[in-house]
């Protein structure tokens, strides 16, 4: 990679945004254009964007011909391209599975991978394989060899609403994003996605409880802290709230090794089913439907929803629990393990469709912003559910 042979290249690569800035800073526009260029286009964007006017023209009129990259402003606001992060794991062509897996020993201490994303040399996305299939591939294999050719992607330029149309029978939790020609611009998480969706649905939503609306660039100081540090407080309570519960089955993972497989995937799921419903309220909200609806019926309805795609997608998944733990030998029975996977799944899939629910309306009557405190409380809940309900079955009836 650049990065490799560069000494400030790799620091940028490396540090946060303000602190690149920083380092940016001491180098004439021509470099800083040269540097930005051989970065990840969604980080060149992320750096520019954090920079003032009159710095990201000069460097912008000094880049080098032909670079595919400019700030983050080039997307316009509600579309997929403002939502893009640095994929974590990308890889060229021919890349074998053991130097992959040397690489990412230690992206994993920084990030979580869930898929590899594979590449030409012209940087278009070929093939995608998740993280864990590594664990079955042969070392002397490549990444080609294991992927998944001509994936599914999402491209920048396109609106949330029609990508929530595209992705809304996939539920997959990190999504590819490319151009139009199959390049790869960067990566956007499915609950971001469904969360940035249900935020700009409920642009009001502060005007109608009467609380502030949600924070811009100019909010004074102040009031953005006061904005912003109660819910990271809360954050940082739930936070460890869903790591007490993981920690608390900690034997349990430690006996079935491959439960830990399966936890971001009960996770996940569960809060894309949660977001969803919460997408669908905020809208009802925002447009007044709410005062049409019974309240009982529409979470009984959000319920039975979310109990009738999670026994789909549980059973998809106990089928996937089957196959990996009958390649464990010496475990618990690769069938008990299925079923326990898939009635989990089922089971917090219907607690995700209620809490995506109730949650903005509680949090509505309280007075206070659902938008902006909803994906909290929910993330808790579908993570305290799925994971804990998941482990709890296993330790009851397996251990």
């Amino acid at each position: 990679m650049a990065t490799e042979s560069n000494p400030l290249l790799s620091q940028v690569a490396r540090l946060d945004t303000q602190t690149a800035i920083e380092r940016l800073d001491t180098q004439d526009p021509a470099t800083v254009a040269k540097l930005l260029a051989a970065l990840p286009p969604a980080r060149a964007n992320n750096i520019l964007s954090a920079m003032s006017e009159d710095a990201r023209a000069r460097i912008m009129a000094a880049a080098p011909a032909g670079t595919d990259w400019s700030d983050s402003q080039r997307y316009a606001e509600g579309t997929v391209g403002r939502l893009l992060e640095d994929p974590p794991a990308v890889f060229r062509s021919g890349t074998s599975v053991a130097t992959a897996i040397d690489v990412l020993r230690e992206t994993i201490r920084q990030r979580m991978v869930t898929y590899l994303f594979i590449i030409d040399a012209s940087n278009r996305l070929l093939g995608v394989t998740a993280f864990r299939e590594l664990l079955y591939a042969e070392r002397t294999q490549t990444l080609d060899q294991v992927m998944l050719r001509n994936p599914f992607f999402l491209r920048p330029e396109q609106t949330l609403v029609d990508a929530m149309r595209e992705v809304v029978t996939r539920h997959f939790p990190v999504y590819p994003v490319c151009e139009e020609d199959g390049t790869l611009v960067g990566q956007v998480r499915g609950q971001v996605l469904f969360e940035q969706q249900a935020f700009e649905i409920s642009a009001q939503a502060g005007a109608m409880v009467g609380v502030e609306k949600e924070e811009r660039l100019a909010t004074p100081l102040m009031r953005a802290f006061k904005f912003r540090h109660p819910w990271l407080q809360i954050n940082l309570v739930t936070v460890f709230i869903t790591a007490a519960v993981v920690g608390i089955f900690q034997n349990t993972i430690d006996h079935i090794v491959v439960l830990a497989m399966f936890l971001p995937v009960l996770g996940g799921q569960s809060g894309n089913l949660g977001c969803q419903s919460m997408a669908v309220l905020l809208r009802g909200m925002t447009l007044g439907e709410l005062r049409a609806t019974k309240v009982v019926g529409l979470i009984a309805k959000e319920a039975l929803l979310g109990l009738m795609n999670g026994t789909v997608t549980g059973a998809l998944a106990g089928v996937a629990m089957f196959i990996v733990a009958s390649r464990e030998h010496g475990g618990p029975s690769p069938m008990h393990l299925a079923l326990i996977t898939a009635g989990a799944m089922a089971f917090s899939c219907m607690i995700a469709g209620v809490a995506g629910t109730a949650i903005p309306l509680l949090l509505k009557r309280l007075g206070a912003d659902p938008a902006t405190a909803s994906s909290i409380f929910l993330t808790t809940i579908t993570d305290v559910v799925s994971m804990g309900g998941f482990l709890s079955l296993v330790t009851i009836f397996l251990l």
